[in-house]
């Protein structure tokens, strides 16, 4: 197995996360592919590709926890 097969994984995954339906899904598996980023920027030693997905990954964790501002909660002075 070369190295460029786990750039080729992550760039696939990351691709494919385009195809969820649900944004926190689309997010964790943003994060999935930026760690396998990681894992190919720390072989062949790239530190800029690493630092990069690190942050992207940590980015899409986060955002995957708080509340989506499009989610409307029911008004209960309306109820």
């Amino acid at each position: 197995m070369t190295v460029d097969i786990i750039g080729w994984v992550a760039t696939a995954i990351f691709a494919g996360s385009y195809l969820c339906k649900d944004p926190r899904r689309l997010r964790w598996v943003q994060a999935l592919a930026a760690c396998l980023w990681m894992v190919y920027g720390a072989v062949i030693g790239a530190a800029p590709v690493l630092v990069a997905n690190l942050l992207v990954a940590c980015f899409a964790v986060f955002s995957s926890f708080r509340p989506f501002a499009a989610r409307k909660l029911p008004d209960p002075s309306r109820a």
